[in-house]
Parts: structure tokens; C-alpha cells; sequence
């Protein structure tokens, strides 16, 4: 069994990539525990920049639990251009990276007292149908969790596939851990040097179905220097464990 599934990740990955925590552009200091596979899957999504649209899917990151606080990410989505125009492929492979994030204070996320903090660093890879340069970043984020919701703030230093330095602040804001289907809100802001600024906001909600499965739903609004950007994201989270479980 876990020959299909790396099978079948791998095939994911290959056919597409994605974000970093469901459904944000930005992410949380936490990791998956040593040992333990979160597989962020968006089946379903829909992108309009412009006057071009696409279908975002399949979108995934693949987080794998390492000793030490850490966590390897691989990520990357499909997208499928609804009206192509001409000369121009209608399928790509973009957002393509892999990454190692870090805890570097244990806090709240870690059941531990005071906020949480973690780095996250890696590759920006080629991409199929897009930019084929290569790139580099380094994030450092910080989340902080009280009874009435957990906030993460981020901010990140990159060297992109086209060789400009890049800068993103983003920030994600949740209703209480507690309740099984909760509010979200993230907004972030990005620029390259030389390029447009993007600023986003995205609303939503995060529904825990099991212990082991999240469901999300979120509706992003952006501009892109004088672009319209506008997103419908829909998908999961699943956890398991490579560890054998002692009381089996």
C-alpha cells in the first residue's frame, strides 16, 4: 500500500503542485510530526487573471514529518487554460518547489506556552509550460494561538526564477481551534523587483471532518498591478502516519 501511494504522489506532483496550508498563500509554524505524511490536495479550482482563466487542479503539497522539528515540502499545481490564446499552452506546471520548514521555538501550535516560530527555506524549481529559471527563498513565521482564534504571521525573502529579489508579507487569521468548522481570512502582500505589486485577500472557512481530515473552501480577491486576480479554492488535508501504531 505504501508503494501506490508514493506512486501516486509522485504522479500528483508530476501532474501539478500547490500552496503551503490550505487554502493560503501563507503558512504556520508548525510540522507534521516525525514519522507522519500530510498530503494538501485542491481537486477543485478556479483562476481569472485578467481576462484569461484557468482551472487550478490538481493542486498539491506533500509535507513529510523529519527527526528534529522539521518537515520536507514538495509543491506545485496544474493549470489548464479555459481560453488559451494562440501560440500559447493550453496546460502548465507551476508553483513548483521544495522546502524544508523548521520550528525554531515551540509555542502554542505545539501545545507549549507563547507563540511558535519556525523558518521555512528551499528551491523554487523549473516550471512545465512557464518559467524555467530557478529560485530561492527564506520565510520566517510566527503563530500565536488564544481561545478566541490563532493568527501566523509570515514574511519572506526570495530570489526568483527570473533572478529579482522578491519580497512577501503575508498574515492568516482563524476562528477558534475548537470549533469543528471555523472562519478564516488571509491577506498578503508581494513584490518583485521592477514588477507590479500584488496585493490579496482571501475568505473562508476550514471544516475538521476527522481527526485526521480538514476540508476547506476559500474565495481569494487580488490585484496585480492593474490586473484583477480572482480564485475559488476547494480541497483537503490528509494525515497518516508512518509509524506503526505499538497497540496494534
Amino acid at each position: 500500500m505504501m508503494g501506490r501511494l508514493c506512486a501516486t504522489m509522485l504522479l500528483a506532483m508530476l501532474a501539478a503542485p500547490a500552496l503551503a496550508y490550505r487554502p493560503f498563500d501563507s503558512t504556520d509554524a508548525d510540522v507534521a510530526a516525525s514519522g507522519e505524511f500530510e498530503l494538501e490536495l485542491g481537486p477543485i479550482g478556479w483562476l481569472r487573471e485578467g481576462d484569461s482563466s484557468f482551472r487550478v487542479a490538481p493542486a498539491v503539497v506533500a509535507n513529510l514529518g523529519l527527526p528534529w522539528r522539521s518537515e520536507l515540502v514538495l509543491e506545485g499545481q496544474r493549470q489548464v487554460a479555459l481560453d488559451p490564446a494562440s501560440g500559447e499552452p493550453s496546460s502548465s506546471i507551476v508553483d513548483t518547489g521544495v522546502f524544508v520548514k523548521t520550528v525554531l521555538r515551540e509555542g502554542a501550535l505545539q501545545d507549549a506556552s507563547g507563540p511558535s516560530i519556525a523558518a521555512e527555506y528551499g528551491l523554487l524549481l523549473p516550471e512545465v509550460h512557464g518559467e524555467s529559471g530557478t529560485g530561492a527563498s527564506l520565510a520566517g513565521i510566527v503563530s500565536q494561538r488564544w481561545k478566541a482564534g490563532t493568527l501566523h504571521l509570515n514574511a519572506a525573502l526570495a530570489w526568483n526564477r527570473e533572478h529579482e529579489p522578491d519580497v512577501f508579507v503575508g498574515a492568516i487569521l482563524e476562528g477558534p481551534y475548537s470549533w469543528p468548522l471555523r472562519p478564516v481570512a488571509e491577506v498578503f502582500g508581494e513584490q518583485a523587483s521592477g514588477g507590479p505589486r500584488t496585493s490579496s485577500a482571501l475568505v473562508g472557512a476550514m471544516w475538521r471532518a476527522r481527526e485526521d481530515l480538514m476540508l476547506d473552501l476559500g474565495l481569494r480577491f487580488a490585484r496585480s498591478g492593474d490586473e484583477l486576480v480572482r480564485e475559488v479554492r476547494l480541497g483537503l488535508t490528509w494525515t497518516f502516519s508512518f509509524k506503526k501504531d505499538p497497540r496494534s
